[in-house]
């Protein structure tokens, strides 16, 4: 079942908003997402919030700034997301600007799994080029690697873990720890990325550097020149967009339209068939990302990290290629297992069953978690997918809904199942985890005791929220292009608009796409409604996006449309 319901903007927000310069459209728009004013629509990098009040933070950054002026050697250890490839290319650009000796060592997901376990930390000890290094620094991982710092530690290579996952009650033993999520962080931001964190310590560093004189006789950096791997990163991790986060991405999607982005971005966009100068969130999430990805999913994200680190445009675009590629054998493997999933789900009953989880001897672990948020989108219910890891084992990955925090029913199985869960770890929206593959079926059945008692019954209703209806002077291709200048994405949703049209015609292109010509009081308007091929009845009411259409040298307006239904 889904219900369609509506945005309520401020208007005394909007107006002001109008006043400051934006149109009455967008006013009403930013005020809808709780936008408080003229000052908090703008975007501007002075409006960050300080790094001061991130707990660890001056710890940090003294422990840089010594290990750069020393000559000591620092090994990052990554993680195999997008998140964690960016940060990773973030702290090696960063760093290195700085003076630092730097490299990185990311875990392999089939070989070693995630974190800072002390299977990596005796690798990292073993280092090629360091023999073995000063100081381990890790990106996006490290809350829960207790035993690996611990490991670290006791062979005489300290830790600075940054991160933004959610604590466990215990945290590892690191000489500094820097994320906006711990126990006792005042930071006002909760939602960095964990390449966002990685920023806000160079930034850090920087300071505690130019207050000690470092860059009297050398040119002091200017990191803004990252800020288009921090907006990749951001936008990929499907972090909530607030204020802070919109301006890191902001200012990063602007270097990308200005033609600043760094040579992997170029080349990214280039091999996903996307104009830089029309670099959007959308890009990002859905073009960029996913290629990004797909070397931590299939492979070694290593592969991912030095497209973003190279300054070669040729190397770049052969190692985006091999990015591309790699996302097309994804996209092949994923659709393999949403079939099987579809096979298995086949008997759900959406109206008596509140969560999913699956299984399969065929699946891929690097995949689970596209294939758990399909389907999560699909029948709006939390689900996990799992992969066999070795015999004893079953790694998964979830995603939930709105309403219902996945880390918190995890912890609750935890607590009612000893034993089943071998490790977890994540946020609200997405997880991971390993289970006993014995004690599958009981995990399944606690998943959704848990789900069940830790939600209100309204969660599993899928709600549409929209703009409401658009007046007949808003529909221009200003009104558009303004649109997409905006940062939209997780908590700051993209505007939705509803109305009730007269279906005028409708075709379906190549069997799978849905074609219309739709007509209401504002006028007659062209409409596409993608993976769509069943025709619809004369009258409709239509949840859609406003496009822009650029073809043949002609611009039109277009309708995307998300929903609709028959009216009477």
């Amino acid at each position: 079942m889904t219900t369609i319901n509506q945005r309520q903007p401020n208007p005394h927000i909007a107006a002001e908003l109008e006043s400051a310069g934006h149109s009455a459209l967008l006013a009403r728009l930013l005020a809808a997402r709780g936008v408080n004013g003229a000052q908090e629509a703008q975007l501007e990098l002075n409006q960050l919030i300080s790094p001061a009040s991130l707990l660890g933070i001056d710890v940090a950054a003294h422990e840089l700034a010594n290990a750069i002026e020393q000559s000591k050697h620092l090994l990052i250890i990554a993680d195999y997301d997008c998140d964690g490839a960016t940060a990773c290319a973030v702290g090696l650009r960063g760093l290195r600007s700085l003076g630092a000796h730097v490299d990185f060592l990311v875990p392999n997901r089939f070989e070693y799994g995630y974190g800072l376990s002390p299977e990596i930390v005796t690798l990292a000890a073993n280092h090629p080029d360091f023999d073995k290094p000063d100081l381990l620094l890790t990106v996006d991982n490290g809350m829960a690697s207790i035993e690996g710092v611990a490991h670290a530690n006791a062979l005489g290579m300290p830790v600075l873990i940054t991160d933004h996952h959610l604590p466990a009650d215990e945290t590892p033993s690191a000489i500094a720890i820097v994320n906006p999520n711990q126990h006792g962080c005042p930071f006002p931001s909760k939602n960095l990325a964990g390449v966002g964190v990685m920023f806000y310590v160079l930034v850090a560093t920087r300071a505690e550097l130019k207050n000690r004189g470092y860059f009297t006789h050398r040119p002091m950096p200017n990191l803004a020149e990252l800020l288009d791997l921090v907006a990749l990163g951001t936008v990929a991790d499907v972090v909530k967009l607030d204020h802070n986060n919109r301006i890191l991405v902001a200012n990063g999607l602007a270097r990308m339209r200005a033609g600043k982005m760094c040579a992997g971005i170029n080349a990214l966009l280039n091999v996903a068939g996307r104009d830089f100068r029309k670099a959007s969130s959308f890009d990002m999430g859905f073009a960029i990302g996913p290629r990004l990805n797909a070397a931590g999913r299939l492979d070694d994200m290593s592969l991912g990290i030095r497209c973003l680190t190279t300054d070669d445009e040729q190397e770049a675009l052969q190692l985006a290629q091999q990015l591309d590629e790699m996302n097309r054998e994804r996209r092949a493997i994923e659709q393999q297992m949403r079939e099987e999933a579809e096979v298995n789900l086949s008997s759900l009953d959406v109206e008596v069953q509140f969560s999913i989880c699956l299984t399969h001897e065929e699946f891929h672990q690097g995949v689970i978690g596209i294939v758990a948020g399909r389907l999560k989108e699909k029948y709006h219910r939390p689900t996990i997918v799992f992969a066999p890891d070795g015999k004893e084992f079953l790694k998964g990955s979830g995603r939930s809904i709105n309403g219902i925090h996945l880390r918190d029913v995890l912890d609750w199985v935890n607590k009612n199942a000893p034993e089943t869960i071998v490790k977890f770890g994540g946020h609200a929206m997405a997880a991971g985890l390993t289970i006993v593959r014995a004690d599958f079926e009981l995990f399944k059945d606690t998943f959704e005791q848990a789900v069940v008692a830790m939600s209100e019954p309204e969660v599993f209703t899928k709600q549409i929220v929209t703009d409401g209806q658009l007046h007949s002077t808003d529909f221009s291709i200003a009104n558009v292009d303004a649109i997409n200048k905006q940062v939209w994405g997780q908590g700051f949703a993209a505007p939705l608009f509803e109305d009730r049209f007269e279906v005028i015609e409708q075709r379906v292109l190549k069997d799978t796409h849905l074609k219309l010509v739709l007509k209401n009081q504002n006028g007659t308007f062209n409409a596409i409604w993608f993976f769509h091929a069943e025709e619809m009845p004369k009258h409709i009411q239509c949840v859609y996006q406003l496009q822009r259409n650029d073809w043949n040298g002609k611009t039109d307006l277009q309708f995307l449309i998300e929903y609709a239904v028959p009216i009477d």
